[in-house]
């Protein structure tokens, strides 16, 4: 029989072997939108329904810290600054985009039709409207048709944000995105960053399978959830029949939609969106804990 010490030594260096996790990046989270702000202070910029993708000089990761595999070619566009933004296939694309991007192994075909729509300068110097400068000019260097900075305009007053938000829904947009133009950088979630959306959306994880009845019996009924700060609440809605055939997993973070907050603070006509893999609901103040308002007069 082994020593006791050269088992315990034997474990310890087991636990060495074990990865790392990934570190998370600190970046910036919006909030949202209310009419008290001052829109002549903002820039606004469309909402991308793709994945937030952060560049640190070297290494493309998600939000979560985890590494993106994007082909070498696609790397070898961007520069040694870092960036933050959206990798993006347009309007309506998200589902696919998330199965490319996740690939271990990238297909040359699909990456040629993503884009990284570049929103943000990470510990860049200046303000918003600056650093967006800079954006565009980093992306005019590189002279590639996949780097793009996203358009930052001014909006007068609030029948042209609603007239731009209009314009957006339309034509198949998510929303918009006001970023306070005198703004230093700064992460976290701030007013800084606002977004305004005809749904507000969230994550929570999923802790439990609550079996269907009627039509749906043998398969999904709801979700339980649980949020970030613990609570918890039934998603039974929007789900497909291959999704309620072969749910979510236990553990795995979802993005659902809803209008507004009850008085319990727990969302309201809530429906199923996606499942999210790019980063932990657990590690992020969920804007389901919001109370902030979107009227839009």
């Amino acid at each position: 029989m082994r020593p006791l010490r050269w088992l315990l030594l034997g474990s310890m260096l087991a636990l060495t072997a074990l990865p790392l996790p990934a570190a998370t990046p600190d970046i910036l989270l919006a909030n949202v939108y209310r009419d008290d702000i001052d829109l002549t202070k903002y820039l606004v910029s469309e909402k991308l329904d793709g994945v937030r993708a952060i560049w640190d000089g070297q290494q493309l990761v998600f939000r979560s810290g985890q590494p993106i595999n994007a082909p070498p070619w696609f790397i070898a566009a961007l520069p040694a600054t870092p960036l933050d933004g959206e990798l993006w296939l347009g309007r309506g694309g998200f589902e696919r985009l998330s199965g490319i991007v996740r690939r271990e192994t990238p297909v040359d075909a699909e990456w040629q039709q993503v884009r990284y729509m570049l929103f943000e300068l990470p510990n860049g110097s200046g303000s918003f409207r600056q650093r967006a400068e800079q954006l565009r000019e980093i992306a005019a260097q590189a002279a590639v048709p996949w780097l793009q900075a996203v358009a930052q305009e001014p909006v007068a007053n609030r029948q042209a944000l609603r007239a731009k938000l209009n314009a957006i829904l339309k034509a198949g947009g998510e929303g918009l995105m006001l970023h306070r133009a005198g703004a230093l950088f700064e992460t976290g979630r701030s007013d800084t960053l606002l977004k305004l959306k005809p749904w507000l959306d969230a994550e929570a994880v999923v802790i439990g399978h609550i079996p269907g009845q009627g039509k749906y019996a043998g398969q999904l009924g709801a979700l339980q959830l649980r949020c970030p700060d613990g609570r918890q609440f039934k998603l039974g809605t929007g789900f497909t029949d291959a999704q309620r055939q072969n749910p979510p997993p236990i553990g795995s973070t979802v993005t659902y939609r809803y209008r507004q907050l009850t008085a319990n603070g727990l969302p309201r006509f809530a429906s199923f969106l996606r499942i999210r893999e790019d980063f932990s609901a657990d590690n992020r103040q969920s804007d389901a804990m919001k109370t902030g308002n979107q009227t839009l007069h």
